[in-house]
């Protein structure tokens, strides 16, 4: 299990290498390990769902992001996780001004054409054994 100093979990498309690409970018930017990560596709992420009221995802189109008891998808959690990382990628934020609809829009675009550009894996990422205690 994971530490209990981070605040806020990013639940991922765990086949997806944008997703793990992205997990892996965040990591190296998030110096006081604000973060934790699940897979959508694994038991702590199922149950993290369950325990907000969601049902599990089957087919991922979104990161997700729990931080202090709300759920965020799609490019506000996104940018919400990228607010928190050390400068200038900090400064992405201020894509929260861009009304949520382009903004999702443009994120649903990307999301559904991901495997094609950036390839998948037959199954979830394993984290090393240094990242061990930021994943649930």
């Amino acid at each position: 299990m994971a530490s209990s100093a981070a605040a806020a979990v990013i639940l991922f498309d765990g086949v997806c290498n944008l997703c793990n690409g992205f997990v892996q970018f965040v990591i190296k930017r998030d110096p006081a390990s604000y973060f934790q990560f699940t897979s959508l596709q694994s038991e702590a992420g199922r149950k993290l769902l369950a325990a907000h009221g969601l049902p599990p995802v089957l087919e991922p189109e979104t990161v997700m992001l729990v931080e202090h008891g709300q759920v965020y998808t799609h490019s506000t959690a996104a940018l919400r996780i990228v607010r928190r990382l050390q400068a200038p990628w900090a400064w992405a934020y201020v894509g929260m001004a861009v009304p949520r609809p382009l903004r999702d829009w443009v994120y649903r675009f990307v999301a559904r054409h991901r495997y094609q550009w950036f390839g998948h894996q037959d199954a979830c990422m394993l984290p090393t054994p240094a990242l061990k205690q930021r994943f649930l």
